[in-house]
């Protein structure tokens, strides 16, 4: 791991703690056994610091969603189950990144910030919109809203990831489980947000 990437990580866990507000670039320096100078060569600003988060680490899954877009052999309705899979599986073990984004996005200031959130993260959806219309085109799938369709998946992953606490009484498990490491969890969300998919969108 180079020192851009592991300063980013540190910030991922200071901000988890502290929040945006409550962390300063001294504190990211400290933590991450660095002096405050590297901290600003890399990234300029603690803003462009979170910028620089949510663009390393929406990369990964932009890049597996062109993969599965642009797979010839899977069917629409299978790059869609493969979606799932893939935003189900990553979210869960970033869970601490993704609720530095929605703290964020509560709040109403540094709306410059909620902006480029919202240009880095509609690149993914445009891909996962661009899987609907072509199901749609085809006439696999049925005339759905594609962008709310996508709203309905990822808000229910993101619902579980807002706490511990809350995914335990939804989900109706003991005080020990933990939804973020647990493979069963992983596997039943992903069976249920499958199922939603394949009634709402096919064509029967």
């Amino acid at each position: 791991m180079d020192k851009r990437e592991h300063i980013i990580d540190i910030a991922i866990n200071l901000f988890a703690e502290k929040g945006f507000e409550g962390t300063s670039i001294r504190d990211l320096a400290t933590a991450a056994e660095v002096n405050v100078a590297m901290v600003n060569y890399y990234f300029g600003s603690k803003e462009k610091l979170f910028e620089a988060m949510i663009e390393h680490k929406s990369s990964y899954i932009r890049e597996s969603l062109e993969e599965i877009s642009t797979d010839k052999s899977k069917s629409e309705i299978e790059k869609i189950d493969a979606i799932i899979e893939i935003y189900v599986s990553r979210l869960l073990s970033e869970y601490k990144y993704h609720r530095v984004l929605h703290t964020e996005l509560m709040l109403q200031g540094r709306m410059n910030i909620h902006e480029d959130i919202a240009a880095i993260f509609s690149r993914n959806r445009e891909i996962m919109r661009n899987v609907i219309e072509a199901g749609i085109k085809k006439k696999v799938f049925k005339k759905v809203d594609p962008d709310l369709s996508i709203a309905s998946i990822i808000g229910t992953i993101n619902q579980v990831l807002l706490s511990k606490p809350m995914c335990k009484l939804i989900v109706k498990e003991d005080k020990n489980f933990n939804p973020y490491t647990d493979e069963a969890f992983k596997k039943r969300l992903i069976t249920h947000l499958k199922q939603l998919a394949h009634s709402h969108l096919l064509n029967n």
